[in-house]
C-alpha cells in the first residue's frame, strides 16, 4: 500500500491500535495530538488521510484547547489541505448524523467506535485514499 495516515488521537490505547493496524496494512502511521503540530504535518505534504477523533482531551491549536469536529472543519476550509479526506472517529452512535457533529466537521465520513470490525475500518480507509 504505503501512504502517510496521520491518526489524531490523545488516548495511548487507541494510539498503539491504530499504529500496529496500519503499519501492518504497509501504510506510513503518524499519531499526533497537538494541532500545531497536525498543520506542520499537513503543511509537509504526502498526507493520504487523516484519522480524527472527536474527543480530544489534551489537543492544542493556536493555544487553544479544540476537539476533532473544530479541527476537521479548520482544515477542510484551508484550500491547500481541503482535499485530504478525514476519516472521523467517534464513541457517538450513529446520531452522529443527527446531532449535526459529522456536517460541521466537513470531514469525508466517520466510523464509530468500539471499532470491533477492523475490515470496516480498512474498507474506508482504502476508498478514502482512493478518491
Amino acid at each position: 500500500m504505503s501512504g502517510k495516515i496521520i491518526i489524531v488521537e490523545d488516548d495511548p490505547f487507541s494510539q498503539e491500535f491504530y499504529l500496529l493496524l496500519f503499519d501492518k496494512r504497509g501504510y506510513n502511521p503518524i499519531i499526533e495530538e497537538d494541532g500545531d503540530k497536525l498543520f506542520k504535518e499537513i503543511e509537509d505534504g504526502n498526507v493520504d488521510l487523516i484519522i480524527m477523533d472527536i474527543n480530544l482531551r489534551n489537543t492544542y491549536f493556536k493555544g487553544d484547547k479544540i476537539d476533532g469536529v473544530k479541527l476537521s472543519s479548520i482544515i477542510k476550509q484551508n484550500p491547500k489541505f481541503s482535499h485530504i479526506p478525514i476519516l472521523l472517529i467517534t464513541a457517538y452512535s450513529d446520531s452522529i448524523v443527527e446531532n449535526k457533529y459529522f456536517e460541521e466537521s466537513l470531514a469525508d465520513d466517520y466510523i464509530i467506535k468500539p471499532i470491533t470490525d477492523f475490515n470496516k475500518l480498512l474498507n474506508k480507509v482504502e476508498g478514502l485514499i482512493k478518491r
